[in-house]
């Protein structure tokens, strides 16, 4: 019996952050390395990272030589890589998966592109564990009603030529479920997406508990809400059963998170689920008891570790080693309650 590891998340120095007007600068891959390595509750420390590739922390077209580099600086932090975030995103390498065939062609090439790396940090030795995740890329729903069903169809074939790429690479992708994603803004929508691509040994889905709180609000799909704002426990737990239970089974990614009900963007992301400090006090979230809906039979579906969200935290929260040791006791408190795998 192993215990699920406890990783942190490397994006949240990266996701918001630039040198536009508003914008905080993004914080580089070795102080969020140190910031990471720097926590510690009861003797307990993070086991590992999971990594977003691209700039200023990867560069996706880095030589082998350059990426055995990072490899190495990672694991001399102390820390095994697990799931990787392929740069599918117009701006990065990648374009929409609901695209002219150019974009989906660029949606393609980034998938090829994490799957290379990850291969060069699966031999050398320092990724463990995890996924490659993705999303649609395609920001907002709007274009997406203009023709839900032509539109999830094309979402649909995307996915299943990334899943195919994934496969023969011998990873696994994850799309997650986020309420900015057009095909993915809904807990229906997502699952119509999962069930049409149908090859849940190549795709899964990720789950993290700021985003898929708000799948049960309908924030950009009030047909499919769950519970109605001013909602009680007596409503709320047993919709959240029904989101988790139709979900759960595709799910193979975990991020544990905190959530205030609201949704936030910065720079170029667009609005979404809001990620709070785990003891914020406008949580929403029971973080330990939502976390055991999703990691039930956890390891049946090959999860082997949990990841910490908390994507476009301003730097000063990033910054402050108190946030890390909060985090931290959270996912030790999910994973001793929910993680003998």
């Amino acid at each position: 019996m192993s215990a699920l590891k406890l990783h942190n998340a490397m994006w949240p120095g990266l996701v918001g952050k630039g040198d536009e007007e508003g914008q905080e600068p993004p914080i580089s891959l070795e102080r969020m390395l140190d910031l990471t390595a720097a926590a510690e509750v009861d003797g307990q420390k993070y086991d590992g990272i999971d990594y977003f590739l691209f700039l200023p922390h990867t560069n996706p077209e880095a030589s082998d030589d350059e990426l055995k580099g990072i490899a190495d600086l990672i694991q001399g932090k102390g820390f095994d890589i697990g799931s990787l975030v392929a740069p599918v995103w117009p701006g990065t390498v990648g374009d929409s998966a609901m695209g002219t065939e150019e974009q989906r062609g660029k949606f393609l090439e980034a998938v090829k592109m994490a799957c290379r790396i990850a291969k060069i940090f699966n031999e050398h030795g320092a990724r463990k564990r995890g996924v490659i995740r993705i999303d649609s890329a395609e920001f907002g729903v709007e274009k997406w009603r203009e023709d839900a069903a032509a539109n999830t169809a094309t979402i649909v074939n995307t996915f299943k030529e990334a899943s195919t790429i994934a496969a023969d690479h011998g990873e696994r992708l994850a799309a997650e479920g986020e309420i900015c994603w057009a095909g993915m803004h809904s807990w229906k929508d997502m699952l119509d997406v999962l069930e049409g691509v149908g090859m849940p040994d190549a795709l899964g889905f990720q789950a993290d508990l700021a985003h898929t709180y708000l799948y049960t609000l309908g924030y950009n799909a009030p047909e499919h809400a769950l519970v109605q704002e001013g909602y009680s426990d007596e409503d709320f737990w047993p919709a959240y059963e029904k989101m988790t239970d139709a979900l759960r089974p595709w799910t193979i990614d975990f991020h544990v998170a905190q959530n205030d009900g609201e949704v936030h963007g910065a720079g170029s992301h667009d609005k979404t689920g809001k990620h709070c400090p785990a003891d914020d006090p406008n949580g929403k979230l029971d973080i330990t008891r939502c976390a055991g809906y999703w990691l039930k039979d956890a390891a049946d579906r090959g999860i082997e570790h949990i990841c910490w969200d908390g994507c476009m935290f301003p730097n000063a929260t990033l910054e402050n080693a108190d946030t890390w040791n909060t985090i931290l006791k959270a996912m030790i408190d999910v994973r001793d309650s929910h993680g003998q795998n």
